[in-house]
Formats: C-alpha cells, sequence, structure tokens
C-alpha cells in the first residue's frame, strides 16, 4: 500500500467559468484546506467583477491568500514573484497543519508554481524576490527585446517582438541566474542526459519533477456549453458594477498621469483584464458633458458587449490550448498522469454527481494514499481531453524552432506548423498575386506609355506596404 503523500497539494485548473473556485471551496471544506489563488488579475485589489473574484458569502469561511494584494499603482507581478510568494503561503498554511489548495486560470503561473523549474530553483531567488529588485523587467516591450538580444540572441530570436510575457521571462532568467536561458536548457538536458536534440520521451523535453505531491483537477466543460454560459456572464457584471469599475480604472489612469507624467503601460497587468477596454468608449460616451444620442449609446454598448464575449471566449479557448500543449506534456514529462484528472462540469444540473463527489472521492484516495481510479475512466470527456493536443510542448523543443520571415509579407514565423499556415493563408495568396502583378507590370514597361505604367506599379506598390510586417 501506497504512503499518504507528507507534503500534499491540490491543484484545481481550468477555463474560465468552469466553477474552479467553487470546488476548491468544497474541497477546502471537506479536508480542512486553505485557498491560494492563481489568477493573475485576481491578484489586484479591488475590482471584483472585471477581475470575477469569489465573494465572501462563496468563500464560505474558508481562508484565501493571494486575492487583492497588488494596488493600481503597483507593477504586475512576474512568474518569479508570484512562484516566491505562494511558496511563502504555503508553508504558512503547512505550518497550521492545513492543506494547501491552489487554484486559478493562469496556467502558465500554476505551472511555475508546480514543477521545479530552472528560474525557480537557483539560489539566487532565495533572496529578497519583488518586482523593484529587476526594474528593468517593467520597461517596454522593446526595451526587453533589445536586452534579450544582448545577453542572450538564441532566445531573443526565438520570441516574437509583441509576445512580451515570453521575452520577459528568459530575460528574468537570465537576471535572476547570470546565465542565458538558452544556456540553462541545455544544462538541463545534461544533467538529465537527454540527447542534443531532446529526444526524450515522445521527442518531447521531460521538465524536473513536481515540487510537491500533487493532485491536480481540472473542471471542465464542452466548448459549446461553456461558451453559452461565458456570453451570459457580461450581463451579470454589467448589473453587479462592470460600469463603475471601468470608471475607476479610466479616473485612476488619468490621475496617475497627471500626478507623475508618465504614461500607464496599458498593454500588460490589469489594464489588460476582459471588460476594461471593450467598455472604455460605452463608458467614457455616458459619462461625457455632451449628450450621446441614445441610438449612438446603444450601439456602443451592443458593441461592448459583443467584444467582451468575444474576448472572454477566446481567452478560454487559450486556457485550454495551454493545459493540453504544455501542462499535460510536462505533467506526463513528470509521470504525473495518474493523479491528473478531469471532471466533466457541462451539466449544472450534475454539478454534485459529476465535479464534486469524484472531486471529494478522489482526493480522499490521494490524501489516505490509495489507489486511485484511472483517470480516463472517469467520462468520456476525461478519455479525450487528457490527451495532449500534440505529443510535445514547443516551447521546449528548440530543435524545433525555425524563424522565418516572409518576403512578401514580412510576417515572422517561428515554426513550421506556423510557417504552413501563413503561406496557406488567403491574405498571403492575395499578396503573392499582387506581387506578380507587380512583377508582370515592370517587365511591360517597354510597351505602355510611362505615365500609366508608373501609376500601376505605385499602386500595386501601395498595396504591397500595407502588409503590416513588411519593410
Amino acid at each position: 500500500m501506497a504512503l499518504a503523500p507528507h507534503k500534499p497539494l491540490i491543484a484545481i485548473i481550468g477555463a474560465t467559468g468552469t466553477g474552479k473556485s467553487d470546488l476548491a471551496v468544497e474541497i477546502a471544506r471537506k479536508f480542512d484546506g486553505e485557498i491560494i489563488n492563481g489568477d493573475a488579475m485576481q491578484l489586484y485589489r479591488g475590482l471584483p467583477v472585471i477581475t470575477n473574484k469569489i465573494t465572501q458569502d462563496e468563500m464560505k469561511e474558508v481562508p484565501h491568500h493571494l486575492l487583492g494584494c497588488i494596488g493600481l499603482e503597483q507593477e504586475a507581478w512576474t512568474v518569479g514573484k508570484f512562484v516566491h510568494e505562494a511558496l511563502g503561503v504555503i508553508n504558512e498554511i503547512r505550518s497550521r497543519g492545513k492543506l494547501p489548495i491552489l487554484v486559478g486560470g493562469t496556467h502558465y503561473y500554476t505551472q511555475s508554481l508546480l514543477f521545479q523549474d530552472a528560474l525557480a530553483d537557483e539560489p539566487a531567488l532565495n533572496l529578497d524576490n519583488n518586482s523593484e529588485a529587476l526594474p528593468i523587467l517593467e520597461e517596454s516591450t522593446g526595451v526587453l527585446l533589445a536586452k534579450l538580444k544582448e545577453v542572450d540572441p538564441v532566445m531573443a530570436d526565438r520570441w516574437h517582438p509583441n509576445e512580451r510575457r515570453k521575452i520577459q521571462r528568459s530575460l528574468e532568467i537570465y537576471l535572476r541566474t547570470g546565465k542565458p536561458a538558452s544556456q540553462v536548457y541545455l544544462e538541463q538536458r545534461a544533467r538529465r542526459g537527454s540527447s542534443p536534440h531532446l529526444e526524450d520521451r515522445d521527442g518531447s523535453l521531460i521538465l524536473p519533477g513536481l515540487r510537491f505531491q500533487t493532485l491536480l483537477l481540472w473542471v471542465h466543460a464542452s466548448k459549446d456549453v461553456l461558451h453559452r454560459r461565458l456570453d451570459g456572464r457580461v450581463d451579470k457584471m454589467l448589473a453587479s458594477g462592470l460600469l463603475s469599475e471601468v470608471q475607476e480604472l479610466s479616473s485612476f489612469c488619468q490621475g496617475y498621469e497627471s500626478r507623475t507624467g508618465c504614461t500607464i503601460d496599458q498593454t500588460r497587468g490589469i489594464w489588460v483584464s476582459i471588460g476594461y477596454k471593450e467598455f472604455l468608449e460605452y463608458q467614457r460616451a455616458l459619462s461625457s458633458d455632451v449628450s450621446q444620442p441614445v441610438p449612438e449609446l446603444a450601439k456602443l454598448k451592443i458593441a461592448a458587449i459583443e467584444k467582451t464575449q468575444a474576448a472572454t471566449r477566446q481567452y478560454a479557448n487559450r486556457q485550454i490550448k495551454w493545459i493540453r500543449i504544455k501542462l499535460l506534456n510536462a505533467l506526463i514529462g513528470a509521470n504525473q498522469e495518474e493523479k491528473t484528472f478531469l471532471l466533466d462540469g457541462t451539466d449544472l444540473s450534475r454539478w454534485q454527481d459529476d465535479v464534486v463527489g469524484p472531486a471529494v472521492a478522489i482526493t480522499d484516495l490521494f490524501l489516505k494514499g490509495q489507489s486511485l481510479p484511472v483517470p480516463s475512466s472517469l467520462s468520456a470527456a476525461a478519455a479525450e481531453m487528457l490527451r495532449p493536443k500534440r505529443p510535445y510542448d514547443l516551447g521546449q523543443r528548440p530543435d524545433l524552432w525555425q524563424k522565418k520571415v516572409c518576403e512578401t509579407c514580412g510576417t515572422v514565423a517561428f515554426t513550421e506548423n506556423d510557417w504552413s499556415l501563413h503561406i496557406k493563408s488567403r491574405a498571403h495568396r492575395r499578396a503573392v498575386g499582387a506581387r506578380k502583378k507587380l512583377e508582370n507590370t515592370r517587365d511591360m514597361s517597354e510597351k505602355v506609355p510611362k505615365a500609366v505604367h508608373t501609376d500601376l506599379v505605385d499602386v500595386l506598390e501601395d498595396y504591397l506596404d500595407s502588409f503590416p510586417g513588411r519593410v
């Protein structure tokens, strides 16, 4: 019989709107636990509607940690800062004899906390690890990329110029370890005796093991049902005071810039929370001293609702994609698949039977060190979704990184799949067609009047120059 885990952790993941927080409370009440927030937006103080925080009533007197601990005037936490703070909270919870339960939808926070990756294990992180210690990480993405090119050109060439979080992460690894991230990854492979081409299990890089003996519960709902659920959330947000929070953020931004003379970077942190930017124009129209026609206000409101709904659906899709490509492959690499369970919350009328009941039963077996059921046996959804979407995480396969630049469009692709999608796209085909016409027009230069030829060339060149990546 297996021994009960010495330092167990329950991690609850899933897309927004699936009921992760509700399940976490149920598990905590049953097993004397305390909850650690793993959602980047919910780290911010206040703004319960935009950040979709659990209410005091919904907490049911269960202690929650890392909720509302960042002020609007403070910088967004780096992943290293989150890991450092969360590890401290987990130790505190354990010191009271309680069970730590991690819940949240920012899955790169979750994965960084669960796994002993190179960044988090470096001795430098035992120092006072806070965002102020590395002020360059709060600079613009362009500044971060320029610095990364200086210290780690291999990684800088890997990331698209708009992938701020990945650029920031690579630079943070260098700043905290003194080694380029590309070198750290090579050393990881060497310690595990892997081949130069990372041909570990199914060709993927096996990450270091988990920090804790972890049971992972994935709350899932089918896409069509979840999307309808998320679409209906916007009306509830409006009724709960969404517009007042949009006004609060807008007023803070204006006041901050007036006081300091500095512009807030609204491309990250709380400023990219879903519901703020989508409703900002409508809120400004409502608050304007100039009376707006009712039809125009109605049009702005409808547009804001549709944008918020679309952004929320896209976010949920990205969360699921992260789980199925990155997290599941990492868990398989750590031999954790037998402790990873999907709970099908599609039918809310069966929530107790399909989600809470199985989760409590599995958690009880896990904490007692008893045999667990086969994860794929729980439901048809579990059998399907617990298989990774592809057998490797591209982020851990530098041998597949192939930066290509389309000479016609200027588009940058970093994988063979990205390149294939681009060259098959309608935009690329149109650009290729325009380029051929341009070349044919130049060949006709001796057969048509010069003025006509010049006009045709100018039109076609203007069209090709309209592609944002083309120089």
